[in-house]
């Protein structure tokens, strides 16, 4: 059997897109999603494989694009087949899938520069198909397992989520904030941040939602927190096992377990800073429930 690789896929410049490895694919210089983070992504959980609630992530992917002015990205009819071809040529069963959806150059043209946006590009077209040539559509897939390893975070002194940004509604390529905390995560002996809200509470950790027991269940903060619209988070909603509740340091700290989730993995708070939390036994069974 041969070994599983990562594959990409981008629709140019061939008529019917290209695929070859991430390291060899390239985007054009003046490219929005490379020089200005103007773009969407999605990761989806490839398992036994199959892409996992993959409805959700692309209606996910749509709302954000009409919210932050973007075209219209592929829906299913497009992406499914790339999907199964991207396994199918990698070999991949299990892996993280990831969209991606820029504006592209924005029809600017070679020399133009900046961050203004044509009417014809900002949603404003009388055509959609004119504003949908300008952008750029491309996915790559890696292998990966899902992680229920526990995980030591500290608090970021400096990032935040801004409570009212359209930004913070969505998962753009704009992971700046989350980077930094990251870093600080490691250089203070832990795994990673939790990032505060602007309002005050806290918000999500740098790729994941956050879930702490209460006495009445599972809590999660409110999106007025301005954490991500996470999809986990959302199916732990609708299906009746967490409820949304602000979180501060202190209701963390004194909870019975917490957990860091999304549609990767789910890993158990061990530790907020120096101070060892008790670790929920059910994280993965948690996981398993939801997906």
């Amino acid at each position: 059997m041969r070994e599983a690789e990562a594959i990409a896929w981008i629709n140019d410049p061939a008529p019917d897109g290209q695929w070859g490895s991430p390291n060899e694919l390239t985007l054009p210089i003046n490219e929005r999603g490379l020089l200005l983070a103007d773009g969407l992504f999605e990761t989806v959980l490839i398992l036994d494989g199959q892409p996992r609630l993959l409805a959700e992530h692309l209606g996910r992917w749509h709302h954000s694009a009409a919210l932050l002015g973007l075209a219209k990205p592929p829906g299913e009819a497009t992406v499914e087949p790339l999907i199964q071809r991207a396994i199918s040529r990698s070999g991949i069963s299990s892996g993280a899938l990831r969209l991606n959806w820029s504006r592209g150059n924005g029809g600017h043209g070679a020399n133009t520069r900046g961050i203004a946006i044509p009417p014809a590009e900002a949603g404003e077209s009388s055509n959609p198909s004119e504003a949908n040539r300008a952008h750029r559509f491309w996915l790559q897939l890696n292998p990966h397992q899902p992680n229920f390893d526990p995980v030591r975070v500290i608090v970021s002194p400096t990032e935040r989520r801004c409570a009212t940004s359209l930004l913070s509604q969505c998962k753009t390529f704009a992971y700046g904030p989350s980077i930094q905390a990251r870093r600080q995560a490691q250089a203070a002996g832990a795994d990673d941040a939790l990032l505060p809200s602007s309002s005050g509470e806290l918000s999500c950790g740098t790729t994941t939602n956050l879930m702490v027991r209460s006495g009445s269940g599972w809590i999660t903060p409110p999106l007025s927190s301005g954490c991500l619209p996470g999809i986990m988070r959302h199916r732990a909603l609708v299906l009746g096992v967490a409820q949304e509740q602000p979180i501060d340091e202190a209701a963390l700290m004194d909870s019975p377990g917490a957990l860091l989730i999304n549609s990767l993995g789910c890993r158990a708070i061990s530790h907020l800073g120096p101070t060892a939390l008790p670790i929920t036994p059910d994280a993965e069974a948690l996981w398993w429930s939801l997906l």
